[in-house]
């Protein structure tokens, strides 16, 4: 019942998701009337999106570990062991993605004049470095904060969400910053772009081998470190 409970959380946020980011757009542009090249929109949109990620962190909270991010699935997988590895890619992953393209089915017979996703705007190589770069560092971020500050909820938000908007304005313009590929491949499967190389590698390959390689990173350098600090007080007391 539990897994069953985790998949139906995976499939509503990952719908949720895609729907809050094209909301926020729509009342900061829409609503509020800011323009697009305008700084003061921008700063406003930010704000926006800083509030729906502690949205979410409360949501995922609350569903006792809901995700929309495949990234996060198997970042989580990996470090769980064979048998929360699999269930990870086999179930959660692709549930993520289903969530995902049918939000994005349903903003657009909403909204048919939406736009349509991230955009690539440099060469292929260059854009899965970039997703690929960026992934490292919020992975190698999540990972930290959730062993280093395990009981602070608002303290490891604030942290994850100003630190994941941060990168995402960094590679906003070369390839969206997107480092979540359940959102990008929405908007590309209701392109007709979803099989493409330039997807499959920027949004998929890039980020997805950025992950590993953080969580093995972090395993082999900061985890020893971290069960050294823990090991010293039972030490002392002893």
């Amino acid at each position: 019942m539990g897994r069953i409970s985790l998949v139906v959380s995976d499939l509503v946020l990952s719908f949720m998701w895609i729907w809050a980011g094209v909301l926020v757009n729509i009342l900061v542009h829409g609503v509020l009337g800011f323009s697009r090249k305008d700084t003061t929109g921008d700063i406003v949109r930010y704000l926006f999106s800083v509030i729906s990620m502690f949205v979410f962190a409360f949501l995922q909270k609350l569903t006792k570990g809901g995700l929309y991010n495949p990234l996060t699935a198997l970042a989580s997988g990996v470090s769980g062991g064979f048998s929360s590895f699999i269930f990870s890619v086999v179930v959660r992953i692709p549930v993520e993605v289903l969530g995902s393209i049918l939000a994005v089915k349903h903003i657009i017979r909403v909204f048919p004049e939406i736009g349509k996703g991230p955009k690539l705007n440099v060469a292929i190589h260059h854009g899965a470095l970039t997703e690929g770069i960026l992934t490292f560092f919020i992975v190698m971020l999540s990972l930290g904060l959730t062993r280093k500050i395990p009981g602070s909820f608002f303290m490891k938000t604030w942290i994850g969400s100003i630190a994941k908007l941060t990168l995402h304005v960094l590679g906003a313009d070369l390839t969206g910053g997107c480092m979540n590929p359940a959102a990008v491949m929405g908007w590309a499967y209701a392109r007709g772009e979803h099989i493409t190389q330039e997807h499959l590698l920027v949004y998929w390959l890039g980020p997805v081998k950025a992950t590993l390689l953080a969580v093995w990173f972090f395993n082999v350098v900061f985890k020893p470190l971290t069960e050294e600090q823990q090991e010293k007080p039972k030490a002392k007391s002893e």
